[in-house]
């Protein structure tokens, strides 16, 4: 992912973003996460034409939209290609709470009392959320434990060397007749379940052996589950523990302590503190399991600015033994519990592949090589998509290569890889849509066969447009005009790699990253409606030139456009619910579509592609399935205040009475889904009558509408 973004928090309570080298901090974990998302706004009605402004200047309506718009459907003429199932792509990497704090089903932040896990940004931001940080680390407390009473003073001591996990354990000095432990934070899936598995290491050094472990109301001694665990050994053992809490005690997204208490004059030395939820599916939420599988996505994309420092076999082997680090691409814990088993075990869950980018960072071909043999042993298979790098031009990423040492690098990590699977499916680092000529060349310079893809990212910030001041309007449609011209400039990178001989038509284009990000409140981004209008245009995009762009994954599975986690309630972005719509669907074979809408043209726009012509104001796309008894319509209306009233004529399908129709709108283009109102922007499905091959029907404005025809 490109630097727009540098975030992580304290579970989930705060983020701190970096938009092209700028640090941006927030206030909240979701103002922060969602502003690295900032970018993209605002539609310009029809509404714009009749209105003399400067806005007149930049959005130009080219065709006026009839009182009645048309669209005409003919099954009869197929296009020459299928739409891949792998331009449902998804993206996976472990930032801000997208794995751990989100996936993964751990509730505890930093559970073997480690150092240096966060970088100073993120260490600010904490304590500004949570001001006793400061006074828990000059105790020698890591961030974010917390002493259960402050006043008793030092009772705590790092030690380190010799811990059953990483690199610190933490001694515990009880005072006799008063409450000493540690506490941290928490919140609970109450909403979901109210029993809670855990276990710790710990070792006796003297006094009493009994530790009480417990649930707490949030900064009181109110108990709200407690039990005790008797430490005898004076070596390191692993103790187990479950925690219950009665219905009604805790409230959805209301914060708890969990607490860690020494009776009387014991001391005792604590490592590895887990605690999951009872029902984690091997460690991973049961909410997040369930919502990714409903997208019906074939690739889980695991890779991002992390690949150029990630070495795989640090996440491998027995969990207690992984050693927590840190991920210095986004200065945020890797605790290694999520590796590349946990990646595929999710991947079998919810019925998709890996599609993994190795190091050409700090990394080796051989091992990169060994990781590609790891997974196609635990698969039992062969011939899966590996990427090669991530985003190598971009000097975010360690051990960047320069543009002379580019094709070499990529050469000898394809042969490695090529050694021990010459069926797997490589793909190479390209650039972006706008700027990709002078890497892809040197890229295609290489041998015939050194990658079957070149890949290509665009990750757009909306609200930066070469027109001032833009309105909210202005940079909807000018947002929403992107994915037309994105599909011409894809035709342009596939006719350059066409141009060379040893990858004419043998190598095509990977879309391995996209997504939408703004500043401002009132502008696309992946969080809001407008940004999910955005992402039903680049998948329609996608359709229509399948052919040269097999492989897409959208940013992300968890996240950005995708799930979140929010104080353990996990909801959906808007466009999360377009991901569904289109990949759920049974369309396989693109057939003819003529429609007419009208059409408008962008002049100084978004200005990574501020010139866009000829944009509909239906965006329309049409499929037969693999029997050839369904049709399905994919229809994106762009306009900001029209209600389109259309004819839909069928040609080549006979089709029933009844069309099933989903649709997605908003009263507004900036709502969005939130933990507190998880369901606030959701599909409505309703019918549409089928009456001698035609459809009357109105597409809401802004909205997002897949029609399902069956054959009579």
């Amino acid at each position: 992912m490109s630097p727009f973004l540098e975030s992580t928090s304290l579970s989930g309570t705060f983020s701190t973003l970096q938009i092209n080298g700028t640090f941006v901090k927030s206030v909240t974990a979701r103002g922060a996460l969602l502003m690295f998302i900032l970018r993209n706004a605002t539609l310009l009605l029809s509404a714009v034409a009749l209105v003399p402004s400067a806005v007149t200047a930049q959005i130009t309506v080219t065709e006026a939209p009839p009182v009645v718009a048309t669209i005409k459907i003919d099954a009869s003429r197929p296009a020459s290609y299928r739409i891949p199932r792998t331009i449902f792509g998804s993206f996976l990497e472990p930032i801000g709470n997208s794995t751990y704090n989100g996936l993964w089903a751990e509730i505890i932040v930093n559970p073997s009392f480690e150092e240096n896990l966060w970088d100073t940004s993120h260490v600010a931001a904490m304590v500004r959320e949570e001001p006793g940080l400061s006074r828990a680390s000059a105790l020698g407390l890591p961030l974010p434990w917390e002493p259960i009473d402050a006043s008793q003073g030092n009772r705590y001591e790092p030690h380190w060397g010799g811990a059953p996990n990483s690199w610190r354990s933490l001694e515990v000095i009880g005072v006799p007749g008063r409450e000493t432990g540690v506490k941290q934070k928490v919140y609970l899936p109450v909403h979901r379940v109210l029993r809670f598995e855990g276990s710790l290491f710990a070792r006796h050094l003297q006094g009493s052996p009994r530790l009480t472990i417990e649930i707490r109301r949030h900064d009181s001694k109110e108990v709200l589950a407690n039990t005790n665990v008797s430490v005898t050994d004076a070596g390191w053992s692993k103790y187990s523990f479950g925690l219950e809490l009665a219905a009604g005690t805790l409230h959805r997204l209301e914060p708890a302590d969990f607490a860690i208490l020494v009776n009387g004059d014991g001391r005792i030395d604590l490592d590895n503190v887990q605690l999951f939820p009872a029902d984690a599916i091997n460690g991973l939420d049961p909410d997040e399991v369930r919502m990714a599988r409903e997208m019906h996505t074939p690739l889980v994309r695991f890779g991002g600015n992390f690949t150029s420092g990630y070495h795989w076999k640090d996440g491998i082997g027995p969990e207690d033994k992984r050693l927590s680090m840190l991920n210095i691409a986004w200065g945020i814990p890797e605790y290694n519990t999520f590796g590349t088993g946990e990646l595929l075990n999710f991947c079998k869950l919810i019925g998709a592949e890996p599609q993994i980018a190795v190091n050409l960072g700090s990394g080796t071909p051989q091992e990169a090589a060994q990781w590609v043999k790891y997974v196609n042993e635990q698969l039992t298979k062969t011939g899966l998509h590996w990427e090669l790098g991530n985003e190598l031009w971009g000097t975010w990423n360690l051990g960047w290569p320069t543009l002379e040492q580019l094709p070499d690098r990529t050469r000898e990590f394809s042969e490695a890889i090529r050694a021990v699977d010459p069926g797997a499916k490589l793909i190479a680092t390209g650039q972006d849509p706008d700027v990709y000529e002078q890497w892809n060349a040197a890229q295609l310079t290489n041998p015939p066969r050194t990658f079957d893809y070149l890949s290509t990212h665009f990750v757009v910030t909306t609200d930066a447009t070469l027109a001032r001041n833009p309105s909210a309007d202005f940079l909807a449609l000018a947002t929403f005009a992107l994915p037309v011209e994105l599909g011409r400039r894809l035709h342009k990178m596939q006719d350059q790699i066409n141009e060379t001989s040893s990858f004419a038509r043998k190598a095509h284009i990977a879309f391995t990253e996209w997504l939408y990000v703004a500043h401002r409140n009132d502008a696309p981004r992946f969080t809001n409606m407008a940004g999910a209008i955005g992402a039903a245009g680049f998948f329609n995009m996608m359709i229509k030139n399948a052919d040269i762009v097999p492989v897409s994954d959208m940013t992300g599975i968890m996240e950005f456009a995708g799930i979140w986690k929010e104080r353990s309630q996990v909801y959906a972005a808007p466009a999360y619910y377009i991901f569904k719509m289109y990949a759920g669907a049974d369309a396989v074979t693109p057939v003819t579509v003529e429609s007419h809408s009208g059409s408008y043209a962008v002049h100084r726009g978004v200005s990574r592609l501020p010139e866009i012509a000829d944009v509909a104001y239906l965006d329309v796309v049409a499929a037969k399935n693999d029997t050839g008894d369904a049709l399905t319509l994919f229809v994106v209306n762009r306009h900001l205040s029209r209600d389109f009233e259309t004819e839909i004529e069928l040609r080549g399908f006979s089709a029933a009475e009844t069309a099933k129709v989903e649709s997605l709108h908003s009263d507004s283009l900036y709502d969005e889904n939130t933990a507190a109102d998880p369901n606030n922007v959701t599909p409505s499905e309703s019918s549409a009558k089928i009456t001698s091959g035609h459809i009357h029907y109105v597409f809401p404005r802004e909205s997002v509408t897949v029609l399902t025809l069956k054959k009579r």
